[in-house]
């Protein structure tokens, strides 16, 4: 690959712009082929997340979890939310509680090869320890300017 500088030019450029114009090919990347399945990231996020309990969580566990997400805001992931239970891939049980559909499981399912694909595209010529390094430096930036991130 081609770098965009020299490594002595590389390491006076500002982190920030680098990190959001990674986030934003990562974001853009993710988002389109999510699409061509018919769903979103938020709504993959619903099913990632009601697929992957241990047991089943409440509407409101999930969207707490999801709502900082990106900044979606919690009235953005309420409609995601109810936007997979329109899509027939998640059914609420009386007390709240999600769970897939045998639809919504088959959906999960393919959203999560492509997302698997969408990894492996990503990380094509980067090793473990060039990502891991990456995500630490990263967390490192974000604990150094007084940020907080989590992501589960």
């Amino acid at each position: 690959m081609d770098y965009s500088h020299s490594d002595a030019e590389l390491i006076r450029q500002p982190v920030g712009y680098w990190a959001w114009a990674a986030y934003k090919a990562v974001v853009t990347r993710t988002r389109a082929a999510l699409a061509e399945l018919g769903t979103t990231q938020p709504q993959w996020w619903v099913l990632a997340q009601v697929a992957r309990a241990g047991a089943p969580k409440t509407r409101a566990e999930i969207s707490g979890l999801l709502r900082n997400y990106l900044d979606t805001g919690p009235e953005t992931m309420e409609a995601e939310i109810d936007a997979t239970i329109t899509a027939g891939w998640v059914v609420a049980a009386p007390d709240d509680r999600l769970s897939l559909t045998p639809e919504g499981r088959t959906f999960f399912e393919k959203a999560a090869a492509v997302q698997d694909d969408l990894r492996a595209e990503r990380h094509a010529g980067i090793s473990d320890e060039e990502y891991l390094t990456t995500m630490k430096v990263l967390q490192r930036v974000i604990h150094n300017t007084g940020g907080r991130a989590h992501h589960h």
